[in-house]
């Protein structure tokens, strides 16, 4: 990712005001922010995904508040790299829209039993909306409706390793429906929500449950997966 601009935000009786925006020419003066962070877009043209529009995210700074500013001048125009943010050994926590399913019945989308062939009205229903009394509907009650395209979070992801070579992760014939890796990349253990090819936001893990180890890789596969 790239750093394109600098926000100041000041705190008002309605929550924070932005006062600065590097970008919109917006300018106030530089002792009034109480808060500062910046806004980093992607760079699909490095990657194999194919993609030509960039995605746009704010992001805060960590550290005292004197010295964000400077830190934020430092940084603007520059990559962020993964290794200046993320360690191996570390914990993190995905955050991702998981695939959509579109519209589904209960069966599907919350595993009730399908009923008797002989059963009323349908099978593959439940056999009631709750009591006459009181005269509305829980939302407990599983209902046909939208499944997936949700926002989740996955917490205590390990990172296996961080920026291997990408001939030592790319698979013969490049990886399925994304192609072969050009740029930094990390290894995670465990899954990731969502599609192949959509973004998705790392952070520090919020509530580490275990210490911090980097692992020992024996062998990473690069066997065709076509």
């Amino acid at each position: 990712m790239k750093v394109k601009a600098i926000r100041g935000y000041i705190i008002t009786p309605y929550g924070l005001k932005l006062a600065y925006d590097s970008a919109a020419k917006k300018q106030a003066a530089p002792e009034k922010y109480e808060e500062i962070t910046i806004v980093a877009e992607t760079q699909p043209q490095a990657t194999a995904t194919g993609k030509k529009k960039t995605n746009t995210i704010e992001l805060a700074l960590a550290g005292p508040k004197e010295g964000k500013l400077e830190h934020a001048k430092n940084l603007l125009g520059k990559e962020l790299k993964l290794a200046d943010i993320f360690k191996e050994g570390q914990y993190i926590d995905v955050h991702s829209v998981t695939k959509g399913k579109g519209f589904q019945g209960t069966v599907k989308r919350f595993g009730v039993k399908i009923r008797h062939h002989k059963s009323e009205k349908t099978k593959r229903g439940i056999g009631t909306l709750g009591p006459w009394i009181p005269r509305h509907v829980s939302w407990k009650v599983p209902q046909s409706g939208k499944m997936g395209y949700h926002t989740r979070t996955e917490f205590n992801k390990l990172v296996v390793k961080l920026n291997p070579k990408p001939e030592e992760v790319n698979a013969k014939g490049g990886l399925l429906h994304y192609g072969k890796i050009k740029n930094d990349c990390i290894l995670i253990k465990g899954s990731v929500p969502g599609p192949v090819k959509r973004e998705i936001v790392i952070t520090d893990a919020i509530r580490p449950m275990r210490k911090e180890f980097v692992p020992e890789i024996v062998m990473i596969s690069t066997a065709s997966k076509q």
